[in-house]
């Protein structure tokens, strides 16, 4: 298998959707095959007005990405590629250089940037569902982004994507990481029969933890409004008698710092084995979203240590999470709620063991790398042989039009 990624870098650091792409590509090299990756970042992006309308026009339609993807199809001709992230330095154009040099195409779908310009469906920290389907200059009377030429931007680029059909007609297969995330994309009226669920996969430890031992309660991911904070910091101060600690690094890490309650520690961004340590010392793991999530690696991770997880009950979170067998659901924004679910979990340390070590068993049944690895190499083989089959019927239909052709004769 000869796999080419391509893959445009978040500013953020240490997000779930670049350990994927960089487990893929493991995982494909470990099994004999070659793994090229593709990849421009958005922290190369300068800040000046200049650098940022040309990644605005980037976004939209990328003539020189696409010249540059073209040149890499012709040079290695790989027998897939897979994409994640294609904005801002990408765009939709390498799908078409794609489809064009007839290599097939799957997508994974992360986020939710087919269905929402933002990627969150977030409006002032309440779902928004306005832009599905083509709604996008919401994007721009609501200034959805908070600042007006982003806002246009972003909403320019996905209007743009949605009415030339750049993502319906040029990708192969669409990758869905939950059912959630596949009902997502088909209310959104893209071809059912061409998304396939793959949940995420994450390695298992060596065996799982006692979480009745755990010493606090624990959050990990991205420091942002969207994750919820907010609502564990008051839960947070209304339990005092839990000590909470928070993994992550971002925008509201500063700022929490100063505000955060006495039995919040706030560890900032830690490397690989500190964050096993970090699960692995935990009694229960808290995700509190209050948007959307697709397939949040939290909460495998967290179960692949054993240790059970309390989440917010949105999104691909009721897939994973599975109330009073692995964790336990609270509802969105409501600190109440939650602090009501962390008491039950803190109070009750034996429940903590059986809820994690059924969390524990789920990762190694359904989110193993081994049953990864044979669901994915069957997506690039399905993909693949569309293709082929399409290219099929176009040589014969081009046979049956030269057949068909009246023949001139001599002297006429």
């Amino acid at each position: 298998m000869k796999l080419l990624q391509i893959y445009n870098q978040y500013r953020s650091l240490f997000n779930g959707e670049e350990a994927v792409v960089e487990l893929t590509a493991e995982l494909v090299e470990r099994h004999g095959g070659t793994a090229r990756l593709l990849m421009r970042s958005s922290r190369d992006i300068g800040m000046s007005l200049v650098a940022r309308t040309q990644a605005f026009w980037n976004g939209i339609y990328s003539r020189e990405a696409y010249q540059s993807v073209e040149r890499v199809l012709e040079e290695d001709r790989p027998d897939v590629v897979h994409v994640h992230n294609l904005y801002p330095l990408f765009s939709p154009s390498v799908l078409v250089a794609c489809k064009r040099a007839g290599v097939p195409v799957v997508m994974s779908v992360h986020n939710q940037q087919l269905t929402c310009p933002r990627a969150d469906h977030l409006y002032r920290g309440k779902i928004c569902e306005k832009c599905v389907g083509g709604g996008e200059y919401n994007c721009v009377l609501r200034n959805c982004r908070q600042n007006i030429f982003e806002s246009i931007a972003y909403a320019a680029r996905s209007a743009f994507a949605r009415k030339m059909r750049l993502f319906h007609e040029n990708v192969t297969l669409f990758v869905a990481v939950s059912e959630f995330a596949k009902s997502r994309l088909v209310a959104a009226g893209f071809d059912e029969s061409r998304i396939v669920v793959l949940r995420n996969m994450v390695a298992a430890s060596s065996g799982p933890a006692d979480a009745s031992q755990g010493s606090y309660a624990a959050f990990a991911g991205r420091m942002s409004p969207e994750k919820g904070l907010h609502t564990l910091i008051k839960a947070t101060q209304d339990f005092p008698e839990c000590p909470v600690k928070f993994a992550g690094s971002g925008p509201l890490l500063d700022q929490l710092t100063r505000t955060a309650p006495a039995n919040a520690t706030l560890k900032g961004q830690l490397i690989s084995s500190q964050m096993m340590q970090f699960y692995r010392g935990a009694r229960f793991v808290v995700v509190p979203s209050i948007t959307y999530e697709m397939c949040p690696l939290v909460i495998l991770e967290a179960f692949s240590h054993g240790i059970p997880v309390i989440a917010s009950r949105l999104g691909a979170q009721r897939e994973l999470v599975s109330d009073g067998v692995n964790g336990l659901l609270f509802d969105p924004g409501d600190p109440e709620d939650l602090g009501r679910k962390m008491r039950q979990l803190w109070n009750h340390p034996e429940l903590c063991r059986e809820l994690g070590q059924a969390g524990y068993e789920r990762v190694l049944r359904d989110h193993s790398e081994d049953s990864y690895y044979e669901r994915l190499i069957g997506v690039y083989r399905r993909a693949m042989s569309m293709t082929s089959q399409v290219a099929n019927i176009a040589k014969q239909d081009s046979t049956s039009n030269k057949a068909t052709e009246p023949v001139a004769c001599e002297g006429h």
